[in-house]
């Protein structure tokens, strides 16, 4: 059985996301948030009969601070952390992960994400692709599926799944299927892959950090697919023409709230979408590709 914990960041509800599952050693966490969700995450906890120190095993999709930022406050209660290997070293040592997030956030910092400290390298545990491993009779498979980050990990458990943000961000049943597409790493062509992975896999349920259970995942990963292209073929004219970004944002801003006008969406669940998919981070990480790509 899955639980989903509201971590109510920024104090919006359905915008990030934890798991729990129950199995015979305790509770499985997928996904921490970040730090300054703690309380949230707490919370959660405590309303299905656990505490923070019951957590032995936690899953976290990637290193980026809405998905890991508190996995070192589980570690320090004696946790497990498991990752994909190329994540691991910055978890140990979060200097290059921290100086990053202080370039984008600046004084927002700490409201947004909390701290961040490092986590000894015995409790961490770096997963091959493919890799199978069992916590209280309940198996997990480990699948590498880089595209909206290279150190990216769909759990797989059963005929569901925890995506992270490979297989985008919905927020509502009628929400649209967005991609989250921050520097540095959007590949657009392993992204594909990684979601034609996911389509071959059947899944009955995929369950998303940003946010909830999605129950008919063939339509979802299309609809995903189709809005990762569109948004990529919008942004290359304008790196093309080298047009700044600061001018880019407000257009690309326009661009996406007109599919959002298409759908009467409500102005709190627009807010949700540009707090789990802020449109400045996509600007800025599809410029980052094309760049990569066409090499100019």
């Amino acid at each position: 059985m899955v639980t989903t914990i509201d971590l109510r960041f920024q104090e919006r509800d359905n915008t990030i996301a934890a798991f729990v599952i129950k199995t015979k050693e305790g509770p499985v966490l997928v996904e921490t948030g970040p730090y300054s969700c703690l309380p949230a995450l707490e919370e959660g906890l405590q309303k299905i009969g656990y505490l923070l120190s019951d957590v032995r095993h936690v899953l976290v999709t990637h290193i980026h601070l809405d998905h890991a930022g508190a996995a070192w406050a589980f570690a320090e209660q004696g946790a497990t952390i498991y990752v994909h290997p190329l994540g691991l070293p910055h978890l140990h040592n979060p200097e290059k992960l921290l100086a990053s997030a202080k370039r984008i956030y600046q004084d927002k910092m700490d409201s947004l994400w909390g701290d961040l400290r490092p986590i000894p390298l015995a409790q961490l545990r770096g997963l091959s692709p493919g890799e199978r491993f069992a916590i209280g009779g309940t198996s997990f498979k480990a699948l590498h599926t880089p595209g909206h980050a290279i150190h990216h990990i769909v759990y797989s458990m059963g005929d569901v799944a925890f995506t992270g943000d490979v297989a985008g961000v919905k927020i509502g049943e009628n929400g649209p299927v967005v991609p989250p597409c921050p520097p540095p790493d959007i590949h657009l062509e392993e992204w594909e892959k990684s979601i034609l992975l996911l389509r071959k896999k059947a899944y009955s349920s995929l369950f998303l950090t940003h946010f909830g259970e999605v129950k008919k995942p063939k339509l979802h990963l299309l609809e995903l697919e189709g809005r990762l292209h569109n948004w990529a073929a919008w942004i290359r004219p304008y790196w093309e023409r080298n047009t700044p970004m600061e001018e880019v944002l407000p257009l690309f801003k326009a661009y996406v709230e007109k599919s959002y006008d298409l759908l009467n969406m409500s102005d709190a669940d627009r807010q949700r979408y540009e707090l789990a998919n802020p449109a400045d981070m996509s600007v800025g990480g599809l410029y980052r590709y094309w760049a990569k790509r066409l090499g100019k």
